[in-house]
């Protein structure tokens, strides 16, 4: 919370729940505890009073399902569960949310029972995997415990009071079951997905997890899979509740945690091609070495403040991990040169900004990135150079100009073959001077927002000068007193 924002309370107000807090001996006792285990705490609790008060309720208010049947579902909704695959940092998912939503058609519609206690009562105990027990966690199955149950909860309350009424069971009631299951699945997934966002950001906090990406065809891959639950509930009432029908169910809900799977995996091996694209670049030359890292960090940052969500985040951190790879073309010897480059040598060294289009030309899903990358060294005002992504005279993409900044500003605050590293002060100073012409005005602005609230320096903080830097680098036996 922004203190900024809190109300205000007089010397006398605070000062009587302080010196309670202070004698209070949990109190005390949470103090003392480490601020990695206070923020699981404050996610775990609350998450796990609130999960066991809802699951009390809907004992008392609500009918219990058939046994039998809950335990079948609640069997394979474990078992998806344990197999969860993470879909972005931190971010796991199983095709569990079928196995729920069938189950809950089939409470809410049958006659003497409801759909709210027995759907969280097993997304409740989804939340129990052996890997906790395992590894002795306790954080993640009590918050999980809360958030699950709340999700199941929240669509079994829009599944009874849709479907509960019905007392025909025939083809008649699909459309009804099929706008129902897909509110409740919409329900599940926004209830679920928010307690989670809170729970990860409370306890990982911005710098330690990356923005998640491709929402909006993960939660629409929910929403969808609740949808094709519903209706396989549907069908097995309608069918008159066949054991054959329940061989299907389980081979559709094997095809939905297959496509989570695959998604999964195809993420996976896209970063692992990056970050092979960026180790083979930092073994040519030892001064990039962090470079693209700290280059993806500052566009990051830029984002950020320009409000980019996860995906354009994601998009504009590949971009910049990418933007030198054409430097692999270029000769090694001309990348090391300590000196100033003469005129064939700075031409030669500018077509990195189109050979990271020949380098990656048949990497598919790089391509949105390569037009970012090879327009980096375009201007704000049209002019500079690139590949495909640079046009005379027109301004740059956003994404552009967010890396061109980033690299623009690591370039300067990092040491290189041909120059010491400069201060912050006067590389922001640089940025500042040529923005409006070279640089994206609201870009540099961003940035610097974004890095006075990170609290970071960057560069030598005395070099202020860039022919001195180069003197420092050209003579080594130069030394700078503070």
């Amino acid at each position: 919370m922004n203190d900024a924002g809190s109300p205000h309370t007089s010397g006398n107000m605070s000062r009587g729940p302080m010196r309670l807090l202070r004698l209070n001996p949990l109190g005390r006792r949470y103090r003392r505890l480490e601020p990695a285990v206070q923020r699981r705490l404050k996610i775990a609790v609350p998450y796990f009073l609130t999960g066991t008060g809802v699951l009390v309720l809907s004992y008392l208010v609500f009918d219990p399902p058939v046994w039998s049947v809950w335990i079948l579902f609640a069997v394979l909704y474990i078992v998806l569960e344990s197999f969860s695959v993470e879909v972005n940092d931190r971010l796991f998912y199983s095709s569990g949310i079928m196995v729920v939503m069938t189950a809950g058609v089939i409470f809410a519609i049958q006659p003497g029972s409801d759909a709210v206690f027995g759907m969280a009562l097993t997304c409740g105990l989804g939340a129990y995997v052996p890997t906790d027990f395992r590894q002795r966690h306790w954080f993640q199955p009590m918050a999980n415990f809360g958030q699950m149950v709340l999700s199941g909860a929240a669509a079994g309350l829009l599944l009874d009071a849709n479907l509960g009424q019905i007392t025909v069971i025939d083809r008649g009631i699909l459309l009804r079951v099929a706008v129902t299951s897909s509110l409740a699945a919409l329900a599940y997934a926004t209830v679920n997905n928010l307690l989670v966002r809170k729970a990860v950001k409370t306890v990982y906090g911005d710098d330690n997890l990356q923005p998640w990406s491709q929402m909006h065809i993960l939660f629409t891959g929910q929403v969808t899979m609740g949808l094709v639950g519903g209706l396989i509930g549907a069908a097995y009432l309608i069918a008159g509740e066949p054991p054959a029908v329940l061989v299907l169910m389980v081979g559709v809900y094997g095809i939905g945690h297959m496509s989570l799977y695959a998604f999964a995996q195809l993420r996976q091996s896209h970063l692992s091609a990056i970050r092979g694209f960026v180790k083979t670049l930092e073994a040519k030359d030892m001064y990039t070495r962090g470079h693209t890292e700290r280059v993806a960090e500052f566009a990051q940052m830029i984002g950020e403040e320009l409000r980019f969500t996860g995906t354009q985040m994601e998009t504009i951190k590949w971009a910049a991990l990418i933007h030198d790879l054409g430097k692999l073309a270029v000769p090694t010897e001309l990348i090391r040169k300590r000196g100033r480059l003469d005129d064939a040598e700075y031409a030669e060294m500018k077509a990195h900004a189109h050979l990271v289009e020949e380098i990656l030309a048949e990497v598919d899903f790089l391509q949105p990135m390569v037009d970012i990358a090879s327009g980096h060294h375009s201007h704000y005002d049209g002019r500079g150079y690139g590949g495909r992504g640079h046009t005379d005279g027109s301004t740059p993409s956003l994404e552009a100009c967010i890396v061109a900044v980033a690299d623009a500003f690591d370039a300067m605050t990092s040491a290189r073959s041909y120059r010491m590293a400069l201060s912050q002060q006067y590389a922001l100073a640089e940025l500042r001077k040529h923005s409006g012409a070279q640089f994206h005005p609201d870009v540099v602005d961003a940035f610097e927002r974004g890095l006075a609230k990170s609290g970071r320096r960057w560069g030598a903080p005395h070099v202020n000068d860039e022919e001195m830097a180069r003197r420092l680098a050209e003579e080594p036996e130069l030394t700078l007193r503070g």
